[in-house]
């Protein structure tokens, strides 16, 4: 079974790479890559992601995610920011500890605040290891697809 994590990864891919005029098209497209789901639970997710549509010269209107997520992707995924600090990422009891280079913590942690993740209920940074405090109900592995978005080298 995938996660939502996961659907939502895909539905930011999809949006990312395909022009798509339709929940409904959407929702074949999901269901291609082994996520059944509702039109209900798409909207949800669209809404939780922030999409919306923009008019396209081909298509008529598409789905797509506000520059306001896309600039702070790119910020944070930029050469200038010190996500190259990242040094390991493990799990205690349900806790994520991640360890950094001695002064980068505070400046990832702050990050991944700043993803504003349903899944990261927050985050709390010394010099050079970071916790982070995950919500009920969400596995090490929604942490992880959460933190791989920010920090590739963690999968």
């Amino acid at each position: 079974m995938k996660t939502r994590t996961q659907r939502l990864m895909a539905i930011r891919k999809i949006i990312e790479n395909q022009k798509i005029p339709s929940q409904e098209e959407f929702v074949e497209k999901l269901a291609r890559k082994g996520f059944h789901l509702t039109q209900a639970t798409l909207s949800r997710d669209l809404k939780f992601l922030r999409a919306a549509k923009i008019a396209d010269a081909s298509k008529g209107y598409i789905y797509f995610l506000p520059s306001r997520e896309t600039e702070q992707a790119n910020i944070l995924s930029g050469e200038n920011f010190p996500l190259n600090g990242f040094v390991s990422l493990e799990f205690a009891w349900h806790f994520g500890v991640i360890r950094t280079l001695p002064g980068y913590a505070p400046s990832i942690a702050s990050a991944i605040d700043r993803m504003e993740s349903w899944q990261v209920a927050g985050t709390i940074a010394g010099d050079d290891t970071i916790l982070i405090i995950p919500r009920e109900g969400t596995t090490k592995e929604d942490v992880k697809n959460v933190l791989a978005r920010l920090i590739p080298e963690i999968v």
